[in-house]
């Protein structure tokens, strides 16, 4: 029988310490092993035994068969793109991560990779794949801070046959909420910073895969490019880890109550919240993301003056850039995660001076309901 959500992320497997008859695995601060010892190590930027410890937690968590570790989700997309040449395209969802973008326009253009953004909710970003056929599809869903929600298992079912690798940013979800694997990509990449870590205090990233090649790809470009994480990040994150159900489902339930909330202010736009009936892509959610998850997206009919002082007057929401962890946060993407995007995409985006993106904690729901409807009396 296979065991229960709660149940994998507890039990780690080995601790590569049996004989000490520790439960919880130590922390292993070597940069280099002697040479033909039983478990295979050698130097830690090939590998560790807290490395070893994390794959397999988080490929139990996904339901794959590879995971690799990385020192950071940047790391994570670094050790991906880094496979492709000269030369590839790469079709990308026009509203990904700020430093994704980064990445592809201000790193990997200079070494001749070529990316173009696609709004892959219209239908039309199918035909785009047949016709351009690229070397790589990248997506996120739901993707940062807009909250789309992309279909799939539609566009993994035209990917598959042209043999198009997918990688699905699954951060904003966590395996707990939506597996892109069991829905076609080929590569399920997160940062382990923020919800599976949960507690804001260490790095990482991870990429899970269930295909051998590709795992074996990760496990090059983490040894040749440098890209481990810290025997210590990965301890902190293997601990983290064994709360991430109860956290993520008491974080679930107080976003959910505050975008309700939210979506009544008069001075509110629009809120977006996959599992809200009132989001774009409502249906595509409720059929891929077993809950709406704990990100909430606003946007306020204010001013940037305006904004900045509803972010700054809440108490129990720290106006600081990630997410994810125990701990309420409300970010302006526009001067925070998307700071370097330029201001045409921005807008393209809709991403204006009156949007905030609320990372909603496991506070007492009561507390935050309170502190928002105060600070909304600003807006008022």
């Amino acid at each position: 029988m296979n065991a229960g959500n709660n149940t994998r992320v507890i039990h780690h497997g080995s601790s590569y310490a049996e004989d000490t008859g520790t439960v919880m695995p130590p922390i292993f601060p070597t940069s280099t092993f002697a040479h033909g010892n039983q478990a295979g190590f050698d130097y830690t930027r090939s590998g560790n035994p807290n490395f070893r410890i994390l794959d397999g937690v988080l490929a139990s968590l996904e339901g794959c068969e590879h995971a690799t570790v990385f020192a950071s989700g940047v790391s994570a997309i670094t050790a991906v793109v880094s496979q492709l040449k000269q030369g590839d395209l790469v079709l990308c969802e026009e509203n990904l991560y700020g430093c994704t973008v980064r990445l592809f326009e201000q790193v990997f253009a200079k070494f001749g990779l070529r990316t173009e953004w696609v709004d892959f909710t219209q239908p039309e970003a199918l035909e785009t794949i047949r016709s351009r056929k690229p070397a790589m599809v990248w997506l996120e869903s739901p993707t940062n801070p807009l909250l789309k929600v992309i279909d799939l298992e539609t566009v993994c079912s035209v990917t598959q046959p042209l043999e198009i690798p997918v990688v699905v940013d699954n951060t904003f979800a966590t395996a707990l909420v939506q597996r892109p694997l069991d829905l076609g990509a080929t590569l399920s990449l997160t940062s382990t910073t923020k919800y599976i870590n949960g507690h804001s205090d260490a790095l990482g990233g991870a990429v899970c895969t269930n295909n051998a090649e590709w795992h074996q790809r990760m496990v090059f470009s983490q040894k040749a490019l440098g890209l481990q994480p810290s025997p210590f990040d990965c301890w902190l994150i293997t601990r983290g880890i064994k709360t991430l159900p109860l956290r993520l489902k008491q974080q679930m339930a107080n976003a959910a109550a505050l975008a309700d909330l939210l979506a009544e202010h008069p001075r509110v736009n629009w809120v977006r919240y996959p599992h809200r009936a009132d989001h774009p892509q409502h249906s595509i959610a409720r059929q891929q993301m077993s809950a709406g998850g704990a990100i909430v997206t606003v946007s306020f009919d204010a001013d940037q003056q305006q904004t900045y002082a509803l972010c700054k007057c809440l108490r129990w929401f720290t106006m600081a850039e990630s997410l994810g962890g125990i701990e309420s946060l409300i970010c302006h993407p526009a001067t925070m995660t998307h700071a370097a995007v330029s201001a045409a995409m921005k807008a393209k985006l809709g991403i204006d001076e009156g949007l905030v993106r609320f990372s909603v904690g496991c506070e007492d729901l009561e507390d935050l309901q309170a502190d928002l409807q105060k600070a909304l009396e600003s807006l008022v």
